[in-house]
């Protein structure tokens, strides 16, 4: 027990350095979020004892360089360079007037929710959404004077709800593949609790935005500077691999450009330069949590999480408790939902076969639960792009999610009162 305790306090240091240091200044600039990361991973590397200094670094290392890691890297790089050469070229500029044009002011946050999953269950990636569409909710923000956090959130919740539902999604893909259930069965299950879920958080925010209002002259929209952007939602909703679809825009945004007489090559490569510099942080701070995690599971920390919550189970209600508790800390532990559910599929599938859980339900909590954590952890892929490509910190924007806090209330109310019924 008390090893375990110990392997996990590296997130404790992590969130005591952080957001206590954070909260007790009132303001969460004033920590960096790389320092705390920097002392976290120290502190982890020191505890890990029995094994020689050489030996940790290696474990620290080889988390912070995954195969998934760089890939993930690669798309942070890749982002950068998109968005900011779209923006030196107008192209945002141009989305922004073209929303604005579509869409009445006091539906502009219900809206933007609406295209974050329209897109999310089309690409089947949170990720792949948010960088498609956080661009365009800061220049809606500028422009109308709406919280950019809360503009950000928007995107963000949008974006787990496709990444929660698509059938194309890796996390229903993996839920599915370990519960032994078809696809469509885990989507039935889930529709019960996310589409309500969806349809309250579209209402709550046709209310927070009836008071929002386009502003009185809007700029004629260039359509053409619009295309890098049609480009890459609609080759995206084709299911193109998300850096081939970045690359793309990328390419088109230099040639549209380039014929527009916006920049010239070197203004080109310059604002792609900028772009990428500008996910420094994000990069760093992805690789350090890679690391840590690292350490931490190799210490036995998602070992004990596992044997704490899995040795109390008496009852169907406490089987599929369990399951969310353990999908939910290992989440957070391992920052990555997909990763979550391959490390406690096989266990929830016992546990579940053992109480007589419906694999069907287990697979709709182990999606949902890692979706929700994994929206709300400021250290994941998603709030830390979302940050880096609104330029906020990722703990500014988590007041303001509206669809992870919902959905994880709803799926614990599903627990609780046995809901959807059919399933069990």
């Amino acid at each position: 027990m008390k090893k375990g305790i110990i392997a996990l306090s590296p997130l404790v240091v992590f969130a005591l350095l952080y957001l206590v240091t954070s909260l007790v200044a009132g303001d969460f600039y004033k920590m960096p979020i790389t320092v705390a990361f920097m002392v976290a991973s120290g502190y982890a590397v020191i505890i890990s004892g029995g094994l020689p200094l050489n030996r940790r670094i290696e474990i620290f290392s080889r988390g912070a360089a995954t195969g998934q890691m760089l890939l993930m890297i690669w798309i942070f790089i890749l982002a950068g360079a998109f968005a900011n050469s779209a923006k030196q070229m107008g192209s945002i500029d141009a989305a922004v007037n073209l929303a604005l044009t579509v869409l009445p002011g006091n539906m502009l946050l219900a809206g933007l929710f609406l295209a974050a999953c329209f897109v999310s269950i089309s690409v089947g990636t949170s990720v792949g959404t948010i960088v498609a569409l956080t661009p365009i909710a800061v220049g809606i923000a500028q422009q109308t004077g709406v919280a950019l956090p809360l503009m950000a959130a928007v995107v963000v919740g949008g974006s787990f709800f496709g990444d929660n539902l698509s059938f194309i999604s890796d996390t229903t893909i993996v839920a599915t593949s370990t519960q032994g259930c078809k696809l469509s069965d885990k989507f039935r299950v889930n529709a019960f609790i996310v589409f309500p879920v969806a349809l309250i958080t579209f209402v709550a925010y046709l209310f927070w935005g009836a008071d929002v209002h386009s502003p009185q002259h809007i700029a004629p929209v260039a359509f053409f500077k619009v295309v890098p952007y049609l480009v890459v939602l609609i080759t995206a909703l084709f299911g193109m691999n998300v850096m081939a679809v970045l690359s793309l825009g990328i390419i088109l945004t230099g040639i549209i450009g380039l014929i527009d007489g916006s920049f010239t090559f070197l203004d080109w490569c310059l604002s792609m330069g900028e772009g990428i510099k500008g996910m420094g942080e994000l990069i760093i701070v992805t690789m350090m949590a890679g690391g840590l995690l690292e350490i931490i599971k190799h210490n036995g920390g998602i070992d004990y999480i596992i044997h704490q919550l899995t040795s109390h189970v008496n009852s169907k209600r406490g089987a599929e408790g369990s399951i969310a508790v353990l999908v939910s800390l290992v989440n957070l532990c391992t920052a990555n939902n997909t990763v979550a559910i391959l490390t406690v599929g096989g266990i929830a599938k016992q546990i579940g076969d053992r109480f007589g859980v419906d694999n069907r339900k287990c697979a709709s909590i182990l999606d949902t639960c890692s979706c929700c954590m994994q929206g709300i952890i400021p250290y994941g892929a998603q709030l830390l792009m979302a940050a880096g490509l609104a330029q906020l910190s990722p703990v500014n924007i988590i007041p303001y999610l509206i669809y992870p806090f919902i959905l994880g209330l709803a799926t614990v109310a599903s627990i609780v009162f046995r809901y959807p019924k059919r399933y069990s």
